[in-house]
């Protein structure tokens, strides 16, 4: 499957942003999807994840309460709407399938390109 993640750009601490990743290729109700994020200088960390009919969802704690994860089946996408934007939050993010539902990066066998988010104080 093919993973394309756009919707990444600059916002002040506190805005919002919608990143969106459209996948291609294979059937997208079979992958569990995910978000991971990779900041300069650090290991990519999890973000989030959402199984395959979007029932389930799990966030690290970091993003807990201000980022939320969807999909969209029968558009091929899903997202990650990111709200309460910190500094922190500055990182270069990526999609991910995988046929397990899990937050091991090392589970996930199709990654995107990646999207900036930059988040100025």
């Amino acid at each position: 499957v093919q993973l394309q993640a756009s919707g990444g750009g600059v916002m002040q601490a506190g805005g919002s942003l919608r990143l969106s990743c459209a996948a291609s290729g294979r059937t997208f109700s079979n992958y569990v999807m995910g978000w991971f994020r990779q900041a300069p200088g650090k290991e990519r960390e999890f973000v989030a994840v959402i199984n395959w009919s979007g029932s389930t969802t799990y966030f690290a704690d970091s993003v807990k309460g201000r980022f939320t994860i969807s999909r969209d089946n029968a558009k091929n996408t899903i997202y990650l709407q990111m709200n309460s934007l910190k500094s922190d939050d500055t990182a270069i993010y990526y999609c991910a399938a995988s046929g397990v539902y899990s937050a091991r990066d090392a589970d996930y066998d199709y990654w995107g390109q990646g999207t900036q988010v930059t988040v100025s104080s």
